[in-house]
């Protein structure tokens, strides 16, 4: 388990939850969304009338709100893989649920880290299915062992594709994967490992999931949105806010060979700053 996160950047935990749970799960989630709207709710950017995110906009942070969804995203079966990845004890700074309706735009290719800024070290993410996911309804994509890339520099996205308006360009031989799951199947995935998902091409079919974002408890620094941080316990920690960021990676041809280097040069600042996926 350990030598494949180190490797790609990322493990796949099948049936995490049960499909009893995933459903049960899925269905509370749907209810809260169709009834009412929450705190820090998102519709992304460029988002017209028509779109389909305007009915199912993300919850953020629900695990401030939401007393369920903190022990979700604080259960024991998380927290002994995240100890383990992680090899320390986590703490939760963000839980979203994501709806993903049908004909709905995805998400560009990103690095958590990007948003997170967590110092000295990076974040970590668990993802997780609450109904089939693959490549029609808009799966997420990752890029095995980008995860031991700097934080790169991005570009604008595409927003007739992408409900976020920021980009990271990805050189041609480091292709990305689908990651094709089925309800109650997880993923985690380290900070800075690049990852996005298409549009929803379906017409009658959701891509529900909730997902949790963690920092270790070595941190000493994550941007101010994700403060305050949750022990697993749920009792909360301060950590200091981080600022701007250091320097982004930038690709270069160095003897035919696509490579990063840093430069001093900050990150394109999009317009969703300290809101991500």
């Amino acid at each position: 388990m350990h030598d494949q996160f180190t490797r790609d950047g990322y493990l796949v935990v099948p049936g995490l939850l049960s499909p009893q749970e995933a459903q049960d799960c899925c269905q509370r989630y749907t209810d809260l969304r169709t009834n009412g709207t929450f705190p820090l709710d998102h519709k992304g950017v460029g988002t017209e009338d028509a779109d389909p995110i305007l009915q199912y906009p993300r919850m953020t942070h629900v695990q401030r709100w939401d007393g369920p969804s903190l022990k979700q995203l604080t259960a024991p079966r998380l927290n002994q893989y995240l100890t383990e990845l992680m090899g320390q004890e986590p703490y939760l700074v963000q839980g979203m649920v994501y709806f993903k309706p049908p004909l709905s735009r995805g998400q560009a290719m990103h690095q958590d880290q990007f948003y997170l800024k967590v110092q000295p070290g990076t974040c970590m993410a668990v993802w997780i299915a609450l109904e089939r996911a693959d490549e029609e309804n808009g799966c997420l994509r990752v890029v095995p062992g980008s995860h031991k890339l700097p934080v790169l520099c991005t570009e604008e996205a595409d927003t007739t594709h992408s409900f976020t308006d920021v980009a990271v360009p990805v050189p041609q031989d480091m292709p990305s994967v689908p990651l094709v799951m089925e309800a109650g199947d997880a993923v985690f995935f380290a900070g800075s490992l690049i990852h996005g998902s298409p549009p929803n091409t379906t017409t009658d079919r959701f891509r529900r999931a909730i997902t949790g974002h963690y920092i270790a408890a070595s941190a000493q620094q994550v941007a101010a949105y994700y403060s305050p941080a949750l022990r697993m316990d749920g009792t909360q920690v301060e950590v200091d806010a981080s600022e701007g960021g250091g320097p982004c990676g930038v690709w270069v041809d160095r003897d035919g060979v696509p490579v990063t280097e840093l430069t001093e040069e900050g990150p394109w600042r999009p317009q969703m700053q300290g809101v991500k996926a």
